[in-house]
């Protein structure tokens, strides 16, 4: 565990040792099976595999990255036509197109179970079942990790979080624990879920009223706190930034005041959080159908 987490030469060694990774996840997929989500050594498996889980996408050999991202280069090059708005339209329009992914392997070895969709479903099994704060932590810090790229592989592990393992009912029972760092990673991983187009409307549905029940209504205590009411604004930047039913969702729970309060606050330490709350507040005004609701 410790080793795991001494740089990227290190999680190179570690991704290459022949049967380690798969060993991990043999251990877990056996407590699990036992009932045991709460086992000290579980807890260790999870947190190595959320440290060789970081920078993935940079990081993988080029045999991978060859297989995985070669449709999406192709893709990329043939789709050259400029929109009314230049470059920004050709990255919507990138971004909201079906991206290739690779056919997912049924017998994954190695750095292959990294971000196979039954890592994926293990790690949404213990962030239900366990009440160790480190293996949620660790559990929910792999599934940031792995979607905190724009390729394919990160847009195939959001996908699978959000709709094949239905794991948002479990993530968004993390934003309601005690721990500071379990919530504040529950956020940055639902920050990362959201940027997908795709499936911005499901993540809304099942989490928007939550995201903004756990905004603060006052100043905030600490650096993680201020880190996390951030990481929450960003996250309803994204919801509603295109879709003015979410941003009539955030009115209807009212949002609206927390965000307004937050964006207020000129103290140092609340900066982070004041300048989200603000460029949310920016997004929200260009629903114009709703400037009416805002007002009142």
């Amino acid at each position: 565990r410790n080793m795991s987490s001494a740089g990227p030469e290190g999680r190179k060694k570690m991704r290459e040792c022949n049967g380690l990774i798969d060993s991990l996840v043999y251990y877990i997929q056996g407590t699990i099976a036992d009932h045991e989500p709460n086992d000290k050594a579980t807890e260790n498996c999870v947190c190595i595999l959320h440290n060789l889980s970081y920078q993935l996408e940079t990081e993988l050999p080029e045999s991978y990255t060859r297989t995985i991202y070669m449709q999406r280069r192709n893709i990329s090059s043939n789709d050259k036509t400029p929109g009314c708005f230049g470059t920004r339209s050709r990255k919507v329009k990138e971004k909201q197109q079906d991206i290739p992914i690779p056919e997912e392997k049924s017998n994954p070895r190695g750095v292959e179970s990294l971000w196979h969709s039954t890592l994926i479903r293990i790690y949404l099994s213990l962030i239900a079942k366990s009440t160790r704060n480190y293996t949620q932590e660790a559990s929910l810090g792999a599934l940031q990790n792995l979607t905190a790229g724009s390729g394919p592989m990160p847009f195939a592990v959001a996908q699978t979080v959000v709709q094949k393992a239905n794991g948002l009912p479990s993530i968004r029972n993390m934003l309601h624990v005690s721990h500071p760092t379990v919530k504040k990673t529950a956020v940055s991983l639902l920050r990362n879920l959201s940027r997908n187009t795709s499936l911005q409307s499901d993540i809304a549905r099942a989490v928007l009223p939550d995201l903004v029940l756990i905004l603060p209504s006052s100043v905030l205590a600490s650096d993680t706190a201020c880190e996390t009411t951030a990481s929450i604004c960003y996250t309803l930047y994204n919801l509603t930034q295109s879709s003015s039913h979410n941003a009539r969702l955030l009115l209807s729970a009212d949002g609206l005041p927390k965000i307004i309060a937050i964006s207020m606050n000129d103290s140092n330490m609340f900066s982070k959080a004041s300048r989200a709350a603000s460029v949310l507040l920016y997004s929200l005004w260009s629903h114009t159908d709703l400037h009416s609701a805002y007002k009142k």
